[in-house]
């Protein structure tokens, strides 16, 4: 019987908060939080290096504080300590599960996660542990898109996958336009000369800038995150023009 070989060693997943959420309208889904950890556990078995950037809308966004009459600065900050607030959570999750994980973090939080150290990351890897990245990038204005680029490129990461609650990137909005249309693959000068909302065009320039591809999928389907790290061509693809 021939062994499954997955076609990346390392790579790089990026959660958004509201993922966590599940059907809630607001906070960490216990159940979503295990079920992530499943899938994570999944690729893990198969030997492949895996590193994450978890966002933390679920809990706050900046944007979102700043409509509230929160500063922005100050509401970005709060929005990163939301995101150790998830990535704490997973990584229980994924200890449970008897994986070795570790949290590391743009902000100090000593009491809780090791700061990030890009040489101590790339360690924990080499040996086999998930690292868990939070705090964004440790900066206002920027967000956990822009982040989950530069850990991507900082680590040497093989690809970007970004999990979301869609199949992948539309032409339009699927939610308000069902005439909208699935695009399998995508050049990064394409998606930003459409101002397809895939990542913040600071994430598709950084991952552009050193070639890393970005596969959009939809992270609720079980068992889908295996498949991906397999090769299999699901949700879409954004990557050089010459290869899309």
């Amino acid at each position: 019987m021939k062994e499954i070989q997955p076609k990346f060693h390392r790579i790089l997943v990026k959660l958004s908060g509201e993922a966590l959420m599940g059907d809630q309208k607001f906070g960490i889904s216990p159940t979503v939080v295990t079920a992530i950890a499943w899938e994570l556990a999944l690729v893990h078995a198969l030997g492949v290096q895996i590193a994450a950037v978890v966002g933390g809308g679920n809990i706050i966004r900046g944007v979102s504080a700043e409509e509230q009459g929160i500063d922005r600065v100050t509401g970005d900050h709060m929005g990163m300590l939301a995101t150790i607030i998830n990535a704490l959570a997973l990584c229980s999750a994924l200890e449970k599960q008897e994986i070795p994980t570790r949290v590391q973090t743009a902000i100090p939080t000593p009491e809780v996660a090791e700061p990030f150290i890009r040489r101590r990351a790339v360690r924990h890897l080499e040996k086999g542990r998930i690292v868990l990245f939070a705090g964004g990038t440790g900066n206002p204005f920027f967000t956990t898109d822009s982040a989950a680029a530069l850990r991507a490129n900082e680590i040497q990461a093989d690809i970007l996958l970004k999990a979301t609650k869609v199949n992948g990137i539309y032409s339009t909005d699927p939610v308000k336009d069902p005439t909208a249309v699935l695009l399998p693959r995508l050049g990064y000068g394409e998606v930003l000369r459409r101002g397809l909302k895939v990542m913040d065009a600071a994430a598709i320039s950084l991952c552009m800038e050193n070639r890393i591809p970005i596969r959009v999928f939809n992270i609720k389907e079980a068992g889908i995150l295996r498949d991906v790290v397999l090769g299999k061509e699901i949700g879409s693809l954004v990557g050089p023009e010459e290869d899309v």
